[in-house]
């Protein structure tokens, strides 16, 4: 799996914020606390990174991803009680906007944490 030890960690750092504070808070607030973390185990990230989106080498506009790690994932939060198919979706078209191999989508709103890897299909990596 490519990137697995990066992507580990900023789950590991995501488990100990959604430990220390639960779910119910706003997404702003686990973004900070996740930023605490982060930086806290070494980890390099922009936070509110602007990316641009390109349609045949066209850039038709900009989105600011949550979370850009080490200039490799893209990180997307949520705090809602339930990830539902449209969240997953979202990730998904970010990872292949931005041409990126893998991404992660973490929930911070349900009982228990909520993450799911996001991977670009349209890149062939070489493990």
């Amino acid at each position: 799996m490519k990137h697995k030890d990066l992507t580990y960690k900023i789950i590991g750092c995501a488990m100990e914020v959604h430990k220390t504070l639960g779910n119910g808070f706003q997404e702003v607030i686990y973004q900070r606390a996740l930023a605490i973390e982060m930086a806290s185990q070494g980890i390099n990230y922009s936070r509110e990174h602007e990316m641009h989106i390109e349609y045949k080498g066209h850039e038709i506009g900009t989105r600011r991803v949550d979370f850009f790690v080490e200039e490799k994932i893209m990180v997307e939060l949520k705090a809602l009680i339930q990830l539902e198919d449209v969240h997953l979706a979202q990730a998904m078209n970010y990872v292949e906007a931005y041409q990126l191999e893998i991404g992660l989508l973490i929930n911070f709103g349900a009982k228990s944490l909520q993450h799911k890897r996001v991977h670009n299909n349209k890149i062939k990596s070489i493990e």
